[in-house]
């Protein structure tokens, strides 16, 4: 009896509850649409903007029949009380990406439960957000429109290079919604051309075939892209790593050119030179940049062309990481400044104990190239590394195998054109920390 009672109290509890503006519209004009329940003590860390609910963080989901990947789902709190509304995907471990919360929806109930609404929305908000900023200007170009979490579009990256917009694509939803980003990128006066770029590991992981997926591929006078940023000229590669250049890497190169001044500079993982060519135009007095990939040197010498740069005050060489710093190492030498950027080594969680003992190392060696007073500003792009909160805690140990002492001067994310917001952090998939060594 006392079991029935008390059942027969938490249904009329529900049933007192006032209708929230997403149960209002869910019930009056999408019949059908599936409810994700979250499980008890889970709810306030997407109520504090994470926008992605793990498979583990869900109670069950009501509906018949059960939402496919790419269905609009509510998800609510135990009580199934609705918090927000979002993506839902069967297969990943991101079983639904939140797109709207609750409260928004009750503000502009015009893009509850609308997709399509919500991306032009936010697309926009993301344009006008950058052209209060000056973006595009005379001396930039280059930068990242769209910054996936940073503008509240998770799985949704789109680079600027001059008129061509490079839409990165890591999510079934943006794959889903292609017409409709492209729709939106394309109203933009200086887009030309669009480029889209599939993040094939991240969409395999999202349950996605992608043996019929093919991406836009550019005309042969496209397959290099001049563009400018900080005053600084680029060749890009659309085809390269990731978008073809590093754009939420801006502020933190120009930062590198405001102390380099009469410095000897070392630029690890170089890529296409970012980095060494604003040491050098902030006039650093010798440059060496280091990297494996071929093409990437490529473009960093064609970069030493386009900016009239001294030959003989910068330079690149192609050679494994380890290889390099443990050879130089081994010779006694140090510079002044060292930059440290490895691609992404811990890509999931599942890789981060592996991940974090090849941060350690290379770190460990970075920092005895750095001479004592000397500066390191080392990075990592790796969201699981970066989220986890250990990344600290490993650079303490890589000082401790290089017997040396650290000085937190400077930590930043990425120059994503976003501010730094505590719910959705333009920095979440990207730590730069400058440090003096001693």
């Amino acid at each position: 009896m006392v079991a029935i009672a008390s059942r027969l109290m938490k249904s009329m509890s529900l049933q007192s509850l006032p209708p929230t503006t997403l149960q209002e519209i869910a019930s009056n004009h999408h019949k059908g649409l599936a409810k994700v329940v979250l499980k008890k003590g889970k709810t306030q860390l997407f109520r504090d903007g994470s926008p992605m609910v793990y498979s583990g963080a869900v109670d069950r989901i009501i509906g018949r029949p059960p939402p496919r990947t790419g269905d609009v789902v509510v998800v609510a709190d135990g009580t199934e009380k609705p918090i927000g509304w979002g993506l839902y995907n069967s297969v990943s471990m991101f079983c639904v990406r939140l797109m709207q919360q609750e409260e928004e929806a009750t503000r502009d109930p015009s893009c509850a439960l609308n997709m399509e609404k919500l991306l032009e929305t936010r697309i926009d908000a993301a344009i006008e957000l950058r052209r209060n900023l000056g973006l595009p200007s005379a001396n930039t170009n280059a930068y990242r429109l769209v910054n996936s979490e940073g503008d509240r579009l998770s799985g949704l990256i789109v680079d600027v290079f001059g008129d061509l917009a490079v839409i990165a694509s890591s999510a079934a939803w943006v794959e889903k919604y292609k017409p409709q980003v492209e729709a939106c990128i394309s109203r933009i006066d200086e887009i030309n051309h669009i480029n889209w770029r599939r993040s094939v590991e991240m969409l395999k992981e999202e349950g996605l075939d992608l043996t019929d997926l093919k991406g836009i591929h550019l005309p042969t006078s496209h397959q290099r892209v001049k563009v400018i940023e900080n005053g600084i000229s680029y060749a890009i590669s659309p085809e390269g790593q990731k978008t073809g250049f590093y754009a939420d890497q801006r502020e933190n190169r120009h930062f590198i050119s405001t102390i380099s001044e009469g410095q000897r500079v070392l630029d690890m993982c170089c890529y296409s030179g970012g980095f060494a060519l604003n040491a050098v135009c902030g006039g650093a007095v010798n440059v060496t940049g280091v990297d494996t990939s071929m093409p990437a040197l490529e473009l960093a010498n064609e970069n030493i062309i386009l900016n009239n740069l001294d030959p003989g005050k910068i330079s690149f060489l192609r050679q494994d990481a380890t290889e390099f710093m443990k050879d130089a190492v081994a010779r006694n030498e140090s510079w002044d400044i060292v930059i440290l950027d490895p691609p992404k080594l811990a890509p999931r969680r599942k890789v981060l104990q592996s991940a974090s003992g090849m941060y350690r190392n290379l770190n460990s060696l970075a920092m005895q190239l750095t001479r004592r007073g000397g500066l390191l500003m080392t990075c990592s792009c790796s969201g699981a590394m970066t989220q986890s909160g250990t990344f600290m805690r490993i650079l303490q140990g890589a000082a401790s195998m290089a017997r040396r002492k650290i000085t937190l001067l400077r930590q930043a994310g990425a120059a994503c054109d976003h501010p730094i917001d505590p719910s959705y952090p333009e920095g979440a998939y990207l730590s730069n920390i400058l440090f003096r060594v001693q």
